[in-house]
């Protein structure tokens, strides 16, 4: 698979496509192209035997510097519009790709950028790591969706509010980080847990992240219904007994 813009790689790694932002000359900061280019290789993505996973993440020291305001000198309102537009369709092009994905987050985060790593299924961040939405101070209005999801409400409208940079560890302890990894070997270390989630048998790894997705919009009673039906879409089309066998042979009975 390859994009039509040389700003966004598709490289194959065993199981693994990664998905790699390079901006590097703009801080990887999200223009009109970018947005195309992500929505344009998201939206190619099938569930399959060859790609298990995807890998999110960007080169360079800096994850995502945000909006490129730059572009928006001399557009108009409508043009505005248009370019908000074509990120939210980026955004929910990778919340929706039906493969498990990953974001790697190797240094600062801002505005754009923690949209498009909320839209992922899981972050993993260097201790690097940095957040920061600070849309309002720039004038406009950005993450108030997303984010709020993630952290909640309170946390949310207080980082939009004050603009304030958010350590990686005060984002782990909320939720927006997953799992904080050794800047030494940050990469490395990324690919190894996208390889874990690669490992998994497809049809039950693509199944419970539906299950997750579909049952976080409805209540208890009616997401316990949307696993059953997971449970036997995977007894119907699955080899489940190998899965019992294995956990046999590696963990035992005891």
């Amino acid at each position: 698979m390859t994009g039509k813009s040389d700003l966004v790689k598709v490289e194959r790694r065993g199981a693994v496509c990664e998905v790699i932002i390079d901006r590097t000359d703009a801080r990887n900061a999200v223009n009109l192209e970018l947005c195309h280019a992500l929505h344009e290789v998201f939206s190619g993505f099938e569930m399959g035997e060859e790609t298990r996973a995807v890998l999110l993440r960007s080169e360079g020291p800096v994850f995502c510097a945000g909006a490129d305001l730059k572009e928006r000198n001399g557009r108009d309102e409508a043009w505005v519009i248009a370019r908000r537009q074509a990120a939210f369709k980026a955004y929910m092009s990778i919340e929706t790709c039906p493969l498990p994905v990953v974001c790697a987050v190797q240094g600062p985060v801002v505005g754009s950028g923690g949209e498009i790593a909320m839209a992922s299924d899981f972050i993993v961040a260097s201790e690097k790591a940095t957040f920061l939405f600070p849309e309002p101070q720039w004038g406009t209005v950005g993450a108030t969706q997303r984010l709020q999801r993630v952290i909640g409400v309170s946390s949310a409208k207080e980082l939009l509010f004050t603009g304030r940079k958010l350590g990686v560890e005060e984002a782990h302890a909320r939720g927006l980080v997953a799992r904080i990894l050794p800047a030494d070997g940050f990469l490395d270390a990324a690919r190894e847990v996208a390889a874990k989630v690669a490992g998994a048998p497809h049809l039950a790894m693509q199944l419970t992240k539906r299950a997750v997705d579909e049952g976080g919009q409805t209540d208890l009673a009616s997401g316990i219904e949307i696993e059953l039906g997971a449970i036997r879409q995977v007894l119907s089309n699955s080899n489940w007994r190998a899965g019992i066998e294995r956990f046999n042979n590696e963990v035992g009975n005891g």
